[in-house]
């Protein structure tokens, strides 16, 4: 109750938490990105998905500890996860692609088993952060600080965003990308090769996961075992904004960020994972109750 009480007598804190979810909102909906792509054009749901976001923190802490200027880091982990992601999907991805999602859910939560135990084998369990070396922006007379990596995080959002639209509608591929989400069997008698697309389509996600985790170990703090978080957080968004909303996954994203910070500002940094999985099970059976109640309106 103290800390309700502090956000009515100093209201300056609600724009600071405001202001630091929205940013920080950003980076989960640069996540939710690839797994709605993912989910749209393979009928999967990749589990795997914050595991990913991790290997791309992992490269550019050690891009960056070897001297590469931070956000250089960034694009180099992108193009280097679009080739892991590429080669999981020639590995392993492929065989579940198109089947039911219990099945897709069952393969990429094992992957991301996977991944965990060989990053901790690997790097160890040691929390790394990378330092962006940007500063912070004060605001309202330096009532309220606003860090320069997540400006950043937040235009990157959007550029991707755009990039990715632009990219979808315009190129050949994205145009190939497009007819296989909206009808796979037609794309085939069309002549589209959607084995190639889904390899790229998987590619692209594993891109936004690296450029996503190159941003949060400069946030936050990366370590084997935080990828689930991520994976639920987009999760979460994509099922509120729907499988194909860009706009949609920016502005879920933004709440999901401003809820979060409420949370852990009002319940403590301890509870804050735990009312994200929560907010994760109401979000679920609103949804199932919804779906229930348009199907019996259709009937």
């Amino acid at each position: 109750m103290g800390n309700l009480t502090l956000l009515f007598d100093a209201p300056v804190l609600n724009l600071q938490l405001l202001v630091d979810g929205i940013l920080v909102g950003a980076i989960f909906a640069l996540v939710a990105y690839g797994m709605a792509l993912v989910w749209g054009v393979m009928n999967l749901v990749n589990v795997a998905q914050g595991e990913f976001v991790l290997l791309g923190g992992y490269i550019v802490f050690f891009l960056a500890r070897a001297g590469t200027p931070s956000l250089l880091a960034v694009p180099i982990a992108a193009i280097v996860m679009a080739i892991i992601c590429w080669a999981l999907y020639r590995v392993v991805i492929f065989r579940v692609v198109q089947t039911d999602l219990f099945r897709s859910i069952l393969a990429t939560f094992a992957l991301s088993i996977l991944i965990q135990q060989l990053a901790n084998q690997l790097f160890g369990s040691d929390v790394r952060t990378v330092e962006s070396g940007l500063g912070s922006l004060l605001l309202v007379h330096g009532m309220v600080t606003v860090a320069g990596i997540k400006l950043v995080a937040f235009g990157s959002t959007l550029l991707l965003g755009g990039l990715l639209v632009w990219f979808l509608r315009k190129s050949r591929l994205g145009r190939a990308i497009r007819a296989t989400a909206q009808n796979t069997r037609a794309a085939r008698i069309l002549g589209i090769d959607t084995d190639r697309v889904y390899a790229a389509t998987f590619a692209l996600n594993g891109a936004i996961c690296g450029a996503a985790g190159g941003l949060v170990a400069m946030t936050w703090i990366i370590q084997p075992y935080a990828g689930q978080s991520y994976t639920v957080r987009s999760f979460m968004i994509v099922v509120v904004a729907g499988v194909g909303n860009l706009g949609g996954v920016v502005v879920a994203g933004a709440i999901l960020g401003v809820a979060e910070n409420y949370a852990g500002f009002l319940l403590g940094a301890q509870f804050q994972t735990a009312f994200v999985f929560s907010l994760l099970v109401v979000i679920l059976v609103a949804r199932n109750l919804w779906l229930g109640r348009k199907r019996q309106y259709l009937k």
